[in-house]
């Protein structure tokens, strides 16, 4: 008698020999930089930009991914995550900036929570 089962390991291997790369949902490419891996490449551009304005002096503490808490009434709603946060020397304020191609809603919602909460403004590279 013939068995016309696979084993578990010779269905994942075959599963893994046909699955294909699906493009993004919002069709970026993730590039990496400096060993950094960005969602777009949009975004990894702002951070090479930014990192030689880092080396003229002209920027300061650039965080990447840096976490806020977005609290209401002492209710933790969300958190967010900024693309980019740093101290630009030009204009003497700490910036946060986001790279977005198109901003969702749940973008927008926490933007806006930032203005509420935090009185910072995201600031949106497209």
């Amino acid at each position: 008698m013939i068995s016309d089962r696979m084993s578990a390991a010779e269905f994942r291997a075959n599963r893994e020999a046909d699955v294909t790369e699906r493009p993004s949902k919002y069709r970026n490419k993730k590039t990496t930089v400096d060993g950094i891996k960005f969602d777009s490449k949009r975004e990894a551009e702002f951070y090479s930009s930014l990192k030689q304005l880092e080396r003229a002096g002209q920027v300061y503490e650039v965080e990447l991914q840096k976490p806020y808490a977005l609290t209401v009434n002492g209710q933790l709603v969300c958190t967010y995550k900024a693309d980019f946060a740093f101290y630009d020397a030009i204009q003497k304020r700490n910036r946060i900036v986001d790279v977005k191609g198109v901003a969702t809603k749940d973008f927008n919602i926490k933007r806006k929570l930032m203005r509420a909460i935090y009185g910072i403004d995201v600031e949106v590279i497209r």
